[in-house]
């Protein structure tokens, strides 16, 4: 019986469900507000505790490293649930003590405490990243794009899903005290009972394309269908008996990967075993070559590096500097988005419904960049760094959007930068693990996503605290108008296109690795 509940398809439901109920980061607008007035905190301040939750959410170092070791153990006593297990402690230490704090359970913590609570919520995401994405690109290797994109593009819709999940137990207004409340134990319930079918395996069948593609119409679907709650709860309303039968619905549709699964085993029926032995060499299941590094013209590709022997390459530091722009402008959009509604007059029930649209943006560029990209690459052997040099630059159109201050500008200029932010959190991995090889890929991919706090504590706190403060009202510290994140935007779009024109180098140095990569794969 266990043979049959443990294959890979098990294995990525299971992380779909993780990912659907983890991705908490985006919906800090929720109660961002609350945080701030109850903890008594001017903008910057609040920026400034924020960043700790950008940092928590892509210092993942610990877990590359804990991934390599668990997986790595012999006889069944490791594994990629050991990971998530590390990540769920965080995750409900630092929302219990946010909403202690929100709440008046404990007294009103010093800031850099605050900031601890913050981080450890955030940290939580990189184990739980870690597990799935690496496990994921591990198990479908022939289609790493579509794999990851998966992954991270349910990660994306996770913040849609946790607010759906938020109207079902408080209504349409509802408390955000009760969300932090409802974060704290509803999805440390739900990764619990799944993390011990996240397991990797060593197989490659036939139709991983076609079962991978029913997963993608799932995900589409349920992107849609999200949509059509939110615009119906945004312009009619909806009333509470209405808002659980949704989130019931919600359910039963995350639920449905485990018919591809059943699907996948009455198909295939493979003689799968999970990775109870050492990780076997990944570099012919990738296409690429088995030397330690080989020359890309006048540049060297390195493959199946370590983070050392990663760091020592240009294409690294490319990567993370296309990451420091393209993360670091997004993260400071999402983070400031509830203020920037309040600047413009936006309801309650508007706010929360631009954030659940902005994780439908997010999930629609973190599923869209991972499949066209894979297409783009199997088909014409584009370079897969091309897409983040265009994604970077439909980011820097968003922003100008959103500093026009026009009516609807926030609602354009949030599609567009939702899209182009979830692209990179799904393109960025899968270049991690084409050039510097899958071995490392945990490790090498959240050392480069350090660049995002890095770049959202630049862009928050430097730039749209600095400049809100400036022109807010010294008695609430509150500011209305376009004029309060006018001039920020305009330098994050600035910032973003110039993350376009990194990107567009890292694309022309990679541009024959990839002819080499996709001929190496077809030839198999």
């Amino acid at each position: 019986m266990m043979e049959r509940i443990n294959t890979k398809w098990v294995a990525a439901a299971a992380s779909i469900w993780i990912q659907s109920f983890s991705g908490a980061t985006y919906t800090f607008a929720i109660y961002s507000s609350i945080l701030k007035s109850s903890q008594s905190y001017d903008q910057s301040t609040l920026d400034f505790v924020s960043v700790f939750k950008d940092i928590g959410g892509t210092f993942g170092i610990i877990s590359g490293f804990l991934y390599t070791s668990m997986t790595s153990k012999l006889h069944g006593r490791g594994g990629p649930w050991v990971v998530v297990l590390v990540g769920l402690v965080q995750w409900f230490v630092g929302f219990f003590f946010i909403w202690a704090s929100v709440v008046g359970l404990i007294a009103p913590p010093p800031v850099p405490l605050m900031c601890l609570f913050v981080f450890l919520a955030g940290h939580s995401l990189p184990f739980f990243n870690t597990a799935n994405v690496v496990t994921a690109a591990r198990n479908f290797s022939q289609y790493g794009g579509t794999a990851v994109g998966i992954m991270q593009g349910f990660l994306g819709l996770s913040g849609a899903i946790l607010i759906q999940l938020y109207h079902a137990v408080c209504g349409g207004e509802g408390n955000p005290a009760t969300f932090i409340l409802l974060l704290a134990v509803v999805p440390t319930l739900v990764i619990f009972l799944t993390m011990p079918f996240v397991r990797v395996y060593e197989t490659v069948t036939t139709s991983e394309k076609k079962h991978l593609n029913g997963l993608s119409v799932i995900s589409l679907i349920i992107a849609a269908y999200l949509m059509v709650i939110i615009t119906v709860e945004n312009v009619l309303g909806l009333s509470r008996s209405m808002q659980i039968f949704s989130f019931v619905l919600v359910l039963l549709l995350l639920a449905s990967p485990l018919l591809v699964a059943v699907r996948a085993l009455r198909e295939e029926r493979p003689a799968l075993s999970s990775l109870d032995c050492p990780i076997p060499d990944t570099s012919a299941l990738l296409g690429s070559p088995s030397s330690k590094a080989f020359p890309d013209g006048d540049h060297v590709v390195v493959e199946d590096s370590n983070i050392l022997e990663a760091m020592r390459t240009v294409n690294f530091w490319l990567l993370f500097l296309a990451m420091l722009c393209g993360m670091g402008s997004g993260f400071a959009t999402i983070n400031n988005m509830r203020q920037i509604g309040e600047s413009l007059r936006y309801s309650p029930v508007q706010l929360n419904s631009l954030v659940s649209l902005w994780s439908i943006w997010n999930f629609l560029g973190r599923f869209g960049a991972g499949y066209i990209s894979d297409t783009f690459l199997h088909k014409y052997s584009w370079p897969r760094p091309i897409f983040m040099a265009i994604t970077l630059g439909v980011m820097a159109v968003g922003h100008i959007v959103v500093a026009s201050g026009l009516q609807g500008s926030l609602y354009v200029g949030s599609v567009l930068i939702g899209m182009a932010y979830g692209s990179q959190w799904s393109l960025m991995p899968t270049i991690t693990s084409e050039i510097f090889g899958i071995r490392h890929m945990g490790t090498i991919y959240f050392t480069i996503s350090i660049a995002g706090p890095i770049g959202s504590y630049l862009l928050s706190v430097k730039v749209i605290g600095y400049f809100y403060d400036k022109v807010a009202s010294k008695d609430d510290n509150s500011c209305f108008g376009s004029r309060c994140f006018r001039t920020s935007f305009l330098i994050m779009a600035s910032v973003a296109l110039f993350g376009s024109l990194v990107a567009s180098i890292l694309f022309f140095r990679t541009s024959k690795f990839y002819k080499r990569l996709v001929a190496k794969r077809n030839s198999k």
